[in-house]
């Protein structure tokens, strides 16, 4: 059922919203009216009645872009998935949908739609909003744990800054996009024996998932490297429409991109900017696609790469599957067998010297469930970047790659309920010793943390029937 409740049947779903309404579901709130946030929000509960909340402004659907109020039901969506992966306890859970217009012509043109009929609220009047929403559900629900949903690429970044230093709260499509894909790379360095102090890493695609992951990989090269931050960038290379990031681009540069142009001293004018040259000139052990630009890996990009790596790792993530980079089965045929391959969407087996090899896909539902379950249960009062890298490693270690590198290099989701309890523990581990788990009484011997884990999953169990008049 999970292509059913999720993609691709979801986004379906909300580019038809008002059409199919039936009764709502979850919390409604616009930006013309925000004097009513307490009064709605107190709909739902007060105090800790919630743990879990998803808000999405609709700006960004995976896919099917700016859907306005229909983007309730990707906050919906997520929620289910928390509870089918993680054992969040539905009714302990609050899908909300911020209001501000939209900017797509199909829905202002339809007497059907429900949301606002007008072009999307921005500046000071938006920052207003999402700021007097998560002051009140704080206020309402403060150990309420925030999940920021499809928001545009001039937000995301900016509204994950400028709330995670003193809230717990996540960003999926930065910060999950960026655990799930940095888990698949971690057995890919480990399969291909890539040391990550000498990883060279090209993104192609500077939008919030793009940056997520060079964001990660960063975090993750710094810590594991003890590295500085900076001295750790110098290891990734962003490209995006202009071709890659330099610092020449000035205004060009959105706030999530400017860490990672470069300094345009290394890239001389006379010097091409586009994924070819850049290939040709860094020779990159990891190649990322996030540009939504179907086919953009071509077979020179992909046979370039493969000259200077013995196992090149190529990730064409874009999805749906009608945009990703390159499809596995080219991939594969271009480099001779000898790519590390993993997609954004599902994908047959490839074969290699008559042995199929699997394609990992990197879906983020094997990842923000767990983390979120972590973050619950032990109230923390944010979410570090070391417990998205403890996240990430613990994913990482139920790939089936480490032990048959024919083998995908990310688990199925198939097995998620499992991979959730140990990427909630890393997170609670972490938590506990950086000094933000507020819970008490939190296990510290590995064993009694999983049990502690384990009792507070909610489960979809049927309380048996007894017949009336039987003991």
């Amino acid at each position: 059922m999970f292509g059913v409740i999720y993609t691709p049947t979801e986004g379906d779903a909300i580019q038809n919203y008002s059409r199919l309404f039936r009764k709502p579901e979850g919390c409604f709130l616009n930006v013309e009216d925000q004097d009513r946030i307490e009064e709605c929000l107190s709909n739902f509960g007060r105090g800790s009645d919630i743990d879990y909340v998803v808000v999405s402004d609709g700006e960004e659907i995976l896919g099917v872009g700016d859907q306005g109020v229909g983007s309730i039901l990707i906050s919906v969506a997520k929620l289910v998935l928390t509870t089918l992966c993680a054992g969040i306890h539905p009714s302990r859970q609050l899908p909300v949908v911020l209001d501000c217009g939209t900017d797509n012509k199909d829905l202002l043109n339809d007497e059907l739609y429900l949301g606002l009929r007008q072009p999307r609220v921005r500046g000071r009047k938006y920052d207003n909003f999402v700021g007097n929403f998560v002051a009140t559900a704080r206020k309402m629900f403060p150990n309420a744990y925030i999940h920021f949903e499809d928001f545009g690429l001039h937000n995301a970044r900016r509204l994950l800054n400028q709330y995670r230093s003193h809230i717990p709260c996540f960003n999926d499509d930065i910060q999950g996009t960026g655990c799930v894909t940095l888990a698949a790379l971690m057995t890919a360095f480990h399969v291909s024996n890539t040391k990550l102090a000498d990883v060279r890493v090209v993104i192609f695609g500077s939008g919030s998932a793009g940056t997520g992951i060079a964001e990660q990989v960063a975090d993750t090269i710094a810590t594991e490297t003890s590295r500085t931050k900076q001295e750790a960038l110098r290891q990734i290379w962003c490209l995006d429409k202009p071709g890659i990031l330099l610092k020449s681009l000035g205004d060009r540069l959105t706030a999530e991109q400017a860490p990672f142009a470069r300094d345009d001293k290394e890239w001389p004018k006379e010097r091409a900017t586009d994924l070819l040259s850049v290939v040709k000139e860094i020779k990159p052990h990891v190649l990322i696609g996030t540009s939504t630009k179907p086919k953009a890996f071509t077979e020179d990009i992909i046979r370039e790469m493969a000259e200077h790596v013995e196992h090149p790792i190529i990730f064409p993530l874009s999805n749906p599957t009608r945009l990703h980079e390159a499809s596995p089965e080219d991939i594969n045929s271009w480099t001779d067998g000898r790519a590390l391959i993993a997609t954004g969407s599902p994908f047959p087996p490839v074969e290699r010297n008559g042995i199929k090899y699997e394609v990992a896909e990197c879906n983020n539902s094997t990842c923000f469930p767990g983390i979120g379950l972590g973050a619950v249960l032990s109230r923390t009062r944010i979410l570090s970047d070391k417990m998205l890298v403890a996240a990430a490693k613990a994913l990482a270690s139920h790939s089936p790659a480490l032990r048959d590198p024919n083998r995908a290099l990310l688990p199925d989701v198939e097995n998620v309920r499992e991979i959730s309890v140990d990427i909630a523990r890393a997170v609670i581990k972490t938590a506990t010793k950086e000094g933000h788990a507020q819970e008490e009484g939190i296990p510290e011997d590995d064993e009694d943390l999983e049990k502690w884990i384990r009792v507070q999953m909610w489960e979809p169990l049927y309380r048996p029937l007894v017949k009336a008049g039987q003991p």
